[in-house]
């Protein structure tokens, strides 16, 4: 009988003896995705020029995704969290670009209902002007008539250089939206 305690005290003594060792920790890293030709995959964010539109799996070098892209927001990781994200803000940005659309084409219906845009500027009395109309001047004009018209917009060939003259001034709104309006450059009355 002696011998069959022993074995019971060997077996009860021996378990706590062996200490379970803490699971070591495994840190799972996010791996970028590389292409087919060797690139990173990103998901662009906004429609970036030489690159594609936003929504798009795009491959770029791995520097331009490391170094740009992603720091500045433009682009993301292709996870399952960030299409779904990327889905959302997509849908938000086109209702925008929709109103934006919308809000172009009244003002374009403005522009073409508006009669003769008037500007005074200095010159001569042969009607050379001191300086030029540009696309600045006409942005001015039409900002003080409530109209937000941006130089940009303006697509002068070539500026006004001679006062009492009527020129068709093309504008381009954007999305595709384009408008015409007359300017007439007036010699402005100096005082003598």
């Amino acid at each position: 009988m002696a011998k069959s305690t022993t074995k019971k005290t060997d077996a009860k003594s021996a378990a706590p003896k062996e200490k379970k060792l803490p699971q070591k920790k495994v840190r799972v890293r996010n791996q970028v995705k590389k292409g087919p030709h060797g690139g990173t995959l990103v998901v662009l964010v906004d429609d970036t020029a030489h690159v594609g539109k936003q929504g798009e799996v795009v491959e770029v070098k791995a520097g331009y995704a490391r170094n740009y892209l992603i720091p500045y927001g433009k682009a993301v990781i292709p996870s399952e969290e960030n299409l779904r994200t990327l889905a959302q803000y997509k849908i938000k940005v086109e209702k925008a670009r929709e109103a934006k659309i919308a809000d172009l084409k009244v003002l374009a219906e403005q522009l073409t209902r508006l009669p003769a845009v008037t500007i005074e500027a200095n010159a001569t009395e042969e009607g050379h002007l001191y300086g030029s109309i540009g696309p600045i001047e006409v942005s001015k004009t039409l900002k003080g008539k409530n109209l937000k018209v941006e130089p940009e917009m303006v697509k002068l060939e070539n500026p006004i250089k001679e006062a009492n003259t009527l020129t068709e001034v093309p504008l381009s709104l954007g999305y595709g939206i384009e408008a015409k309006i007359q300017v007439l450059v007036v010699a402005m009355q100096g005082k003598k």
